[in-house]
């Protein structure tokens, strides 16, 4: 008996699957947590990312914030590369910044995606409304794994 194919999430699927997983969550600012989901799909579709990374973009977070399980992930009606680079952008626990990085450059799509999400957390605007010493530690940050990505500028 052999499983039949599952039809793989559309765009609007995805989305909605993200924006419920992350309901009521809010970033350092208090803003809604689906804003910054959606800032790095825009700016993966911007940056002339395809629909397979900007899924990835929508559910970037989904497992390392616990919002959806890993099994969620494995078995969700969506591409392997999609799944690649949601796992490839996961931090895991203790991890250092390096390997965190060579996992991204290693995975085909997933440096976009991240470029992506570390341009809208690096966004003026969205570091202004933090304390400043949370302000400089998040610039730092960025900074640091935009360096080790080879983004620069």
């Amino acid at each position: 008996m052999t499983e039949t194919p599952r039809i793989p999430l559309t765009l609007a699927q995805v989305e909605a699957t993200a924006r419920a997983a992350h309901s009521g969550q809010t970033d350092k600012a208090g803003r809604p947590y689906t804003e910054h989901l959606q800032a790095v799909a825009e700016g993966v579709r911007v940056r002339g990312g395809d629909e397979e990374q900007i899924a990835a973009a929508w559910l970037h977070d989904a497992v390392e914030d616990d919002a959806l399980s890993p099994r969620w992930l494995r078995e969700a009606a969506l591409s392997s590369r999609t799944k690649d680079i949601v796992l490839a952008v996961t931090k895991r626990a203790g991890e250092p910044p390096e390997a965190y990085a060579a996992r991204i450059l290693a995975t085909p799509g997933a440096l976009l995606v991240k470029e992506s999400d570390l341009a809208h957390n690096a966004d003026p605007a969205r570091l202004a409304v933090l304390d400043e010493a949370t302000r400089t530690r998040l610039t730092e940050k960025y900074a640091q794994m935009r360096a080790l990505l080879g983004l620069v500028g």
